[in-house]
């Protein structure tokens, strides 16, 4: 039924395509007065589906159709005039959309997005109790290792002070032999992102920290290695590098708010200016 459906479709395209350009289009559906027309419903056919695939999309398209077109008919007959009066909605979502719409265009055009590092570091220090650490967090090189081609002694001597070319070294025994590989020397991690990827939890401190430059485990299959090149404590300031993003993201919102504030009082200056409102004065 359905395939018959389809090439029916088709072939009333072909048919209707053969005649004067005054018939009018051919329906497929109809709910109250509202119709969907063959020539309309080829067009949204993908063009990637063939036979049976585009049968199953035009019968589930009309459906839907007519389940959406039975919704708004039944709105048009339940509802009275006054609840079906939707001008004022229609020309307050114009009116929101198009100053978005402006707004946004001001912002793109003139608004400075440029934050510094010293503007991320005047309001770090200004709000430093807001920045305490919730985490531990660490800056380490982590190697996940297969067994037979580990080399535990080499991997700890790299990694016993912060010389530039161990951690060179470091690094190119990591590309060469390990299956997993990621270098965090750079930038501040969450420890439990790191302890997840090792075969055992471990409890890190101060005292433990200050004692280990590395943590090492395995499992039957890979040796696991942290290079610990530094860390802070849950509970600590968060470092400035940690919290920039979220600093410069909350500095980037308050110039944003500033500087549309500002384009309002411009336009309502220069609107007075120009004479292109009046306020009348209501007598009681």
């Amino acid at each position: 039924m359905r395939n018959k459906l389809f090439y029916f479709l088709i072939a009333g395209l072909i048919l209707s395509a053969c005649q004067s350009k005054t018939i009018e289009k051919t329906p497929v559906a109809q709910v109250g007065e509202t119709y969907l027309y063959l020539e309309d419903l080829v067009k949204v056919i993908p063009e990637n589906l063939k036979g049976a695939d585009s049968t199953l999309w035009v019968d589930d398209f009309i459906r839907k159709w007519v389940q959406s077109e039975l919704v708004i008919l039944n709105a048009e007959q339940n509802l009275t005039d006054e609840q079906k009066n939707v001008d004022q909605e229609l020309d307050e979502y114009r009116n929101s959309l198009i100053t978005y719409r402006y707004k946004k265009e001001l912002m793109a055009q003139k608004m400075d997005t440029v934050i510094s590092d010293s503007d991320i570091l005047a309001y770090y220090n200004l709000h430093l109790d807001r920045y305490k650490l919730k985490d531990n967090i660490i800056k380490a090189v982590y190697l996940k290792i297969p067994l037979e081609v580990a080399n535990r002694e080499v991997l700890k001597s790299f990694c016993t002070d912060l010389d530039a070319e161990k951690l060179t070294q470091l690094s190119e025994y990591g590309i060469q032999y390990s299956k997993v590989f990621d270098r965090f020397g750079d930038k501040w991690v969450s420890w439990e992102n790191i302890n997840s990827q090792i075969p055992e939890e471990i409890n890190i401190d101060q005292q433990f920290l200050r004692r280990n430059k590395f943590i090492e485990s395995s499992d039957t299959d890979y040796y696991y290695f942290i290079c610990i090149r530094d860390f802070r404590l849950q509970g600590e300031n968060a470092p400035v590098e940690f919290v920039s993003s979220e600093i410069r993201n909350i500095l980037l919102n308050e110039r944003k708010i500033e500087f549309l504030k500002n384009i309002e009082d411009d336009i309502y200056k220069e609107g007075l200016a120009s004479n292109k409102f009046k306020i009348y004065n209501i007598k009681k």
